[in-house]
């Protein structure tokens, strides 16, 4: 199989998401990924659930090494540097200021190897009015627009999974990437930084777009109203996603499935212009229709018409799925508590999909071939 990173090492003392998001995604493509974890602790994700291997902690830190040290310790300080000397990539999501309090900052680290790639990840950058501020998905989301296109304003709660951390994870890696290409042809390291609020910012394009262009301030209907999309409830209580943006035929075909042939003549439907402008009007007459049968009833009806549409899952439902199972979305490893099972690798090289696995290392399992300790 394709490893494009192979022969790649990246020392990973990431926590919680961001940075063992960054170290996956280098991971995933063949690096050698040695998660740098406190002595007995570890990654405090770990302990999220279970004795030191919750799905929190397990879900970013397949195909990984883990060693133990502190380095706050002279002798385990010492030997973080010796593999500084080999690694080419250093992550770390450290508040402004921890990284150098431990003895990682960039500056001494990069002094004892020119080439390595170092990797920073914080919350509002490294300086700036907000850089001391403690910061976590929600909040990411809060600060740079996003959570308020996701939240109900007549009852806010807070949904949905920590996109704010995995897109900066995601971000961390894209630039780590760019700065090893750039390092075949220089010879010499980067600092590579980003922040969760630029990163989330940078996600949040389209919403910044809209007011930077036309002065208008999106909400959490903008983007539903405009690409038409919806969801309804089924008579057997699933839910069945619509995505109705263009063109006119996919409308045209909603009207047969839903057997009113009349139904674009009325007002609120006659043009997309009067179905975004009548957008809960649209959803009141459609509605009582989809209540009236179950959810494969209409799965079947819509996929016979070619109807943009999917029943909304859940994970279950993906897994066990005609479609998870052609694509093979599931891939297992052998770790020391057993099977481990996870969401392959998206991207395809040579037509190839990426099957194997490693599954997330115990805290300290490699302490022995790479520290030489036991």
């Amino acid at each position: 199989m394709a490893r494009p990173l192979a022969g790649v090492r990246v020392l990973d003392m990431g926590t919680f998401i961001t940075g063992p998001a960054a170290g996956m995604l280098l991971a995933d493509l063949g690096a050698e990924v040695i998660k740098v974890e406190m002595p007995g602790t570890g990654d405090p994700f770990r302990a999220f659930k279970g004795d030191l291997y919750s799905p929190h902690y397990q879900t970013y830190n397949r195909n990984k090494k883990s060693i133990e040290l502190n380095t706050k310790d002279a002798a385990d300080l010492a030997a973080l540097d010796e593999l500084v000397k080999t690694a080419d990539v250093f992550i770390q999501n450290f508040r402004p200021g921890v990284a150098e309090r431990l003895g990682v900052g960039p500056e001494r680290l990069q002094g004892i190897n020119p080439r390595l790639i170092y990797c920073g990840i914080s919350g509002f950058g490294n300086d700036g009015p907000w850089k001391d501020r403690p910061a976590f998905d929600t909040v990411s989301q809060a600060s740079t627009g996003f959570l308020r296109l996701l939240v109900n304003p007549a009852n806010p709660r807070v949904v949905g999974p920590a996109i704010g951390d995995a897109v900066t994870g995601f971000y961390a890696a894209y630039g780590v990437l760019a700065a090893l290409y750039e390092r075949e042809k220089t010879g010499k390291g980067r600092l590579v930084e980003t922040s969760m609020f630029e990163a989330m910012s940078h996600f949040n394009l389209d919403d910044f777009t809209h007011y930077l262009s036309v002065d208008e301030v999106m909400g959490p209907w903008s983007r539903p109203h405009v690409s038409q999309s919806y969801v309804f409830q089924c008579a057997d209580g699933g839910w069945i996603a619509l995505h109705m943006s263009s063109p006119p035929k996919f409308w045209e075909n909603l009207a047969e499935a839903v057997g009113q042939p009349d139904m674009l003549q009325r007002p609120e439907f006659e043009s997309r212009p009067a179905r975004i402008a009548n957008y809960e009007n649209v959803v009141a007459f459609l509605a009582p229709i989809f209540a009236q049968q179950p959810r494969a009833w209409w799965e079947e009806r819509l996929v016979a018409l070619e109807v943009p549409h999917s029943a909304v899952y859940s994970s279950k439902e993906v897994v066990e799925g005609e479609l998870a199972q052609h694509h093979k979305l599931v891939v297992e490893g052998e770790g020391a508590r057993g099977k481990f099972r996870t969401i392959r690798f998206p991207i395809r090289f040579d037509g190839e999909i990426e099957d194997s696995v490693t599954a997330p290392p115990e805290l300290g399992a490699d302490n022995d071939d790479i520290l030489k300790r036991k």
